[in-house]
């Protein structure tokens, strides 16, 4: 029985599976998204989404226990430049998961798994300017900025031309 036991195995000893999840997180950090089996991609996410909460903080702590999971220079100054970048305003979730259909040769679920802030088909492009403010699910509404609260209809009804004036 496995009562309580929350890690996926996938069918792998310990030490099989932390240089599989390893060696995946290199892969996703250094390519931005990937396709594997969606147990995997699952796993992945519980292993690597840390890591890039960790690379945040910049400082050489932070970069040694991040190197010490992921055995790969390359990836990590990637982790702590130029994704450590995009990622510093998310507060969580930084990776997706997309369900792709079935493998042909063994059945297998297959799954791409990306991060978030470098797909500009569904996030903001890079030419979209990012809101300034941190936003909660319970924020509401937007709230209305003083220059839109300005224009009134009575105000644009000053601005209109009168009758008078147009038929002159």
């Amino acid at each position: 029985m496995r009562h309580g036991d929350k890690i996926k195995n996938l069918s792998r000893t310990a030490s099989h599976r932390r240089a599989l999840l390893s060696n995946l997180a290199c892969q996703l950090i250094q390519h931005k998204r990937i396709v594997t089996t969606l147990a995997k991609a699952k796993a992945l996410r519980v292993y690597v989404e840390p890591l890039i909460t960790k690379g945040k903080d910049n400082t050489t702590h932070q970069r040694r226990v991040v190197f010490s999971y992921l055995q790969d220079k390359l990836a990590v100054t990637e982790l702590f430049g130029p994704i450590a970048e995009k990622i510093a305003g998310r507060p969580g979730g930084y990776t997706r998961i997309i369900k792709l259909g079935t493998r042909v040769g063994d059945n297998a679920e297959t799954a791409l798994i990306e991060l978030v802030d470098f797909n500009e088909v569904y996030g903001k492009g890079k030419g979209e300017a990012k809101e300034a403010g941190r936003r909660t699910r319970r924020g509401g509404a937007k709230r209305k900025s003083p220059e839109g609260a300005a224009e009134t209809p009575a105000a644009t009804a000053e601005a209109r031309p009168t009758e008078e004036e147009t038929s002159k």
